[in-house]
């Protein structure tokens, strides 16, 4: 049996980048997709390591501490050393970050109403739980592998 899991997916995430990004433009929000998955995971818990939002965002530690660099540019984010660990730097949203949640959730909902488009509820349940085994699968696979 000849399986396409992986290739929807792929395919699903170009196509799902592209619109939200055309989303966010329209609703005068200049985030890129690494940046809006870095302000996702603050602005449910503010003040974080690279390394936190890294496991917390699926995304490499370095590109992490780019995105992040870029991010403090723009007055996104600020670096402070975390006093209880002076080896340690946290990141942390600025209020211009702040004021972007309402916005950005918006978008967010409007792509989630597009997303799931003709699914019942159920069906909806079902997939999101398939999608949270094949993200666990692969999340355990990549610690292993460590």
């Amino acid at each position: 049996m000849e399986t396409k899991g992986g290739f929807y997916i792929t395919q699903i995430k170009q196509l799902q980048d592209r619109i939200f990004e055309r989303l966010l433009l329209e609703n005068n929000i200049e985030i890129s997709g690494g940046q809006g998955r870095i302000l996702f995971v603050l602005w449910k818990t503010d003040n974080l390591t690279i390394s936190e939002i890294s496991e917390k965002t699926s995304l490499a530690r370095n590109t992490v501490s780019v995105v992040v660099d870029g991010m403090v540019r723009k007055g996104m984010l600020e670096r402070n050393i975390n006093p209880s660990n002076r080896r340690q730097t946290i990141v942390s949203l600025t209020e211009y970050a702040k004021s972007l949640q309402e916005r950005y959730e918006k978008v967010s909902q409007q792509m989630d109403t597009l997303f799931y488009k003709g699914f019942t509820e159920e069906e909806q349940k079902q997939f999101e739980e398939y999608l949270a085994r094949i993200l666990e699968t692969l999340t355990e696979h990549l610690r292993m592998a460590k």
